[in-house]
């Protein structure tokens, strides 16, 4: 039971990255693969931070600020030098794995003896149960902001700017600034997946980032499946599938080594069980 509480638990860490990549994706229509850097540096910041005794209150505005950072950046690569979004998203996740290994110093550093987010307040004994009612109410916490943000006039340019950015543009809205605070939204989230994650195994790897992109567009094809077969339209409703499909994501993948698969065969198994979730829509729409 602990082993499928486990996946529990890293899904609803995912769960920001999820987001980010529903925002820059779904709303943006842009593939950003800045989140493989920006997850690590989220992670980065957090180890550095909390081993050098940094309050913890501090350590996840500073998470969000470098995150949000690193995708601004990207937004201002594409949106005013006219670069592809998928080659300035790449050049960023290129220069972000040296300077995350510059910022630790090494290619690993682990969190001992420090403040973790999910020990700061102890509700119930079991130290599993503990860390999933405080990881939830953040997860809640970041679900309402965002979807307050998008029921907002700003978060309708935003949506706006995705689904028609012609009309926003005639209505005097600035398509590029929209985009640029977009991606420094999504990339924020993604890092705060990585400061998540980060204190929830105990350490900040350099090589953390590789592959996650897949994990939170994974997330959202099972949010978008979900949407689709429901026929949702309430965003609320659409950002807790999004975080459930995170969830969903982690559960299949525990469920394959439960039973025995290889873990070298992990991201095989990934890719093919993303490869499924993608046909399935277009096989139901040829079998009707």
């Amino acid at each position: 039971m602990d082993f499928y509480l486990t996946a529990l638990l890293q899904g609803l860490c995912f769960s920001g990255i999820a987001l980010g990549i529903y925002i820059s994706m779904k709303i943006f229509n842009i593939p950003d693969i800045t989140s493989n850097g920006s997850y690590t540096l989220g992670g980065v910041v957090t180890a550095i931070l909390l081993t050098r005794h940094v309050p913890g209150y501090l350590v996840l505005p500073a998470v969000i600020f470098a995150g949000g950072l690193s995708g601004a950046i990207t937004g201002v690569i594409h949106t005013k030098l006219k670069i592809n979004p998928l080659l300035a998203g790449i050049l960023v996740m290129t220069a972000l794995y040296s300077i995350n290994l510059t910022l630790m110093g090494r290619s690993n550093l682990p969190l001992i003896g420090t403040w973790s987010v999910f020990t700061f307040m102890q509700i119930v004994g079991n130290v599993n149960q503990n860390t999933l009612l405080l990881l939830g109410f953040i997860v809640l916490a970041i679900m309402l902001l965002i979807g307050y943000l998008l029921k907002t006039d700003f978060g309708i340019a935003m949506r706006a700017t995705g689904n028609s950015e012609s009309m926003i543009r005639a209505l005097g809205v600035n398509t590029d600034r929209m985009k640029i605070i977009g991606l420094a939204l999504a990339n924020a989230l993604t890092a705060v997946s990585g400061y998540l994650i980060t204190q929830f195994q105990g350490f900040a790897d350099i090589n953390m980032g590789i592959g996650v992109v897949i994990i939170g567009l994974g997330s959202v094809i099972i949010a978008e499946v979900l949407i689709n077969w429901l026929h949702v339209v309430s965003i609320w409703v659409i950002l807790a599938l999004v975080l459930a499909g995170a969830v969903i994501f982690q559960l299949v993948l525990a469920i394959t080594l439960n039973i025995g698969v290889d873990a070298n065969l992990l991201q095989l198994v990934t890719a093919i069980f993303v490869l499924l979730i993608v046909s399935l829509p277009r096989l139901y729409r040829v079998k009707d």
